[in-house]
């Protein structure tokens, strides 16, 4: 699999109009893990991105040209730091350094503002060594998510 973006892309603030795409696009991309882990809910995959959502928060990776939703993600101010939160890509995009680049852009604010970044993955999910190799470490644990935090690079 070739690890080049095959199209261009960018990243645009998100809009309250791009949540129906978002969340299609989170029961896409999560039903693979939740399924082996018995957690699939039609429903319930969508709705807790609709429940969570703040565009203010929120980008949206497009597709260059003709501004395709094919991504997005939410950097959530905390009490001591982000919480990077709803970081999903098409599956016909991965693998090809869109979302490493993303990530890369995300942890450069966050290292300039000497901040930490956590983030919660499912268990056995393939974004857990994306995560890793940005740095992340493991706070905590449970059957279902792992808990990880990223602190700031001088």
């Amino acid at each position: 699999m070739s690890t080049s973006t095959v199209r261009s892309w960018g990243l645009r603030p998100a809009a309250s109009e791009d949540l129906e795409v978002m969340a299609e696009l989170r029961a896409v991309v999560m039903r693979p893990d939740l399924e082996r882990l018995g957690r699939y809910d039609e429903h319930r995959v969508r709705q807790r991105l609709r429940d969570s959502y703040v565009p203010e928060h929120t980008s949206v990776v497009v597709t260059e040209g003709d501004g395709t939703v094919s991504g997005c993600v939410t950097l959530r101010p905390s009490e001591d730091g982000w919480w990077l939160e709803n970081f999903y890509l098409a599956p016909e995009l991965q693998g090809r350094g869109i979302g490493t680049s993303v990530l890369t852009g995300l942890l450069a604010r966050a290292d300039a503002e000497g901040v930490a970044v956590r983030l919660q993955v499912l268990q056995g999910s393939a974004a857990r060594g994306l995560y890793e190799r940005h740095g992340f470490t493991l706070e905590r644990e449970d059957p279902v998510d792992v808990y990880m935090v990223r602190r700031p690079r001088a």
